[in-house]
């Protein structure tokens, strides 16, 4: 019998195998949402994939991000790279981050089946809706991401 091809690149089943920034239980989330600075809720249990990212923020610089996802192996692989990107080198700028596109996830991740790009949507937007909870929350409303589902 022919072995059958994994659709997935050797770094999205690094990121979906061993996860990097995830909240594993709800004890977890609840500790580090206590001093997160922003956090985002995206996507739909009906649909199946539901995204939850708490951020912490210092001197206009994303320092942490965690995340927890019911969702595919894309969505988790996607998450945890956007994770990782944003914390590099000290944490990200905040501008920079709100730049971030699902599209320059998978570039991180070398591809994902065509079938599974919307999945890597949700790191993005999650991102953005914490970033928008943070500029709530600290009064910078003139910063918020006017496409995305936020009020103050």
């Amino acid at each position: 019998m022919a072995e059958k091809k994994w659709f997935y690149t050797d770094i999205v089943k690094e990121h979906f195998f061993n996860p990097r920034n995830i909240l594993k239980t709800d004890k977890e989330a609840e500790e580090f949402a206590k001093h997160a600075d922003g956090v985002g809720e995206v996507g739909s249990p009906i649909c199946g994939d539901v995204m939850k990212l708490w951020i912490k923020i210092k001197d206009n610089k994303i320092v942490d991000c965690r995340w927890q996802t019911f969702g595919c192996a894309s969505a988790i692989a996607s998450a945890s790279m956007m994770s990782e990107m944003v914390k590099e080198n000290g944490g990200m700028n905040i501008e920079d981050a709100l730049n971030i596109t699902a599209q320059d996830i998978v570039k991180k991740l070398e591809g994902l089946p065509a079938r599974k790009i919307h999945c890597s949507v949700l790191g993005h937007k999650a991102l953005r809706a914490a970033l928008n909870d943070y500029f709530c929350k600290t009064g910078q409303k003139d910063r918020m991401v006017k496409d995305e589902k936020h009020t103050c």
